[in-house]
């Protein structure tokens, strides 16, 4: 089976929860385990060294990768808390923020 490219999660890419006890809250793909998990963490709920294991059928990705994040865990392996708080919300207050901005002028 050839997946698309917007079904394959990348390290640092936002993901929105679906299923469980955290449906809603957003998070980063720090590690792929295998084509069906992945590693989430959020810096604040969930910290890196107890990243959640997330089937990728219960996440939303969002079509933005941090590249902090990302360069943090190609080069070192590792990434700050800080680091994916930052990322989470600069997703939430940027990219969210501005489509509902969008979703005002239409009407």
């Amino acid at each position: 089976m050839i997946e698309s490219e917007s079904t394959v999660p990348r390290i640092g890419q936002i993901v929105q929860t679906l299923k469980g006890r955290e449906t809603g809250s957003y998070s980063v793909v720090i590690q792929q385990l295998d084509e069906r998990f992945v590693l989430i963490a959020d810096g604040d709920r969930r910290k890196f060294d107890r990243a959640k294991r997330k089937n990728i059928a219960h996440l939303h990705l969002c079509d933005y990768v941090s590249p902090e994040v990302q360069n943090s865990i190609i080069e070192s392996g590792r990434v700050t808390n800080g680091k994916l708080r930052y990322a989470v919300s600069k997703f939430v207050n940027e990219v969210l923020n501005d489509e509902k901005k969008g979703d005002m002028f239409d009407g």
